[in-house]
């Protein structure tokens, strides 16, 4: 088997390329440095796209009828409080970055969802929890960022129930004209401008589209998922391959 790495070269991508801090510590700070803007850029880069991705990753799971959700790379909350329509009995998000999860929490408070849906700061690579405690876990944006990924996707196997469900939604790269060549043009030069503007933040929206084209997608990042643990990994290409919407069995 090829080391994490190699299966991985998104690993290599950091948001400072001068930092002494590792990927993990790196990540951890920047989306604590953009937590307050992070919510508007998202659906603002996005155009608002995103929502309907979301919808599309619960859909998913919806079908084993989950109680116990775990959403991983939680960050301010938009998947865990979309798994809320499922009704299930408990969700728990973890996220690495600690301002992040303090937007959530408000966010939470303001939707009334604060006994159903609790978050906590962790590691993807090493979950807090007992093998087998979830019937679904959801993971939006978040598996790119991962400083190992395999680690990360083996926890995820690991904290899953037999016959549980797992979906992620990832960027990934149109293949098809003109969609391919307005999608570069758009990550390349409009997204970093206008992240940078609003977030503050030198580095973050220029790391994302890099992080973005090293990343495993499609049928590369199923191998991984099987290699891992999880059976009948599928990729599903959303809005033209803007983003593809992984899901696995355990």
């Amino acid at each position: 088997m090829q080391s994490g790495t190699d299966n991985n070269p998104a690993a290599r991508v950091v948001p400072d390329a001068g930092s002494k801090l590792s990927k993990k510590e790196q990540v951890a700070d920047m989306f604590n440095n953009i937590a307050g803007k992070y919510d508007f850029l998202n659906h603002f880069l996005s155009l608002g796209i995103d929502k309907g991705w979301r919808k599309k990753a619960i859909a998913e799971i919806a079908k084993v009828q989950p109680k116990t959700i775990l959403d991983v790379a939680t960050g301010t909350g938009d998947l865990a409080i979309a798994a809320s329509k499922l009704n299930p009995e408990k969700i728990i998000g973890i996220d690495i970055a600690a301002q992040m999860l303090d937007v959530g929490r408000q966010k939470l408070k303001e939707k009334g969802l604060t006994e159903l849906i609790s978050m906590q700061v962790g590691d993807s690579e090493a979950l807090p929890f007992a093998d087998n405690s979830f019937d679904a876990i959801t993971c939006a944006y978040g598996v790119r960022n991962f400083e190992h990924l395999e680690a990360g996707l083996k926890e995820m196997c690991r904290v899953l129930r037999p016959g549980g469900k797992l979906a992620i939604l990832e960027f990934s790269h149109p293949k098809q004209f003109p969609v391919k060549q307005g999608y570069q043009f758009y990550f390349k030069y409009i997204l970093p401008t206008l992240g940078k503007l609003v977030s503050k933040h030198s580095t973050a929206y220029s790391y994302l589209p890099e992080s973005v084209m090293a990343f495993p997608e499609g049928q590369r990042f199923c191998g991984i998922l099987a290699q891992c643990g999880f059976k009948e990994p599928k990729a599903r290409p959303l809005t033209f391959g803007i983003t593809t919407l992984y899901t696995a069995d355990k």
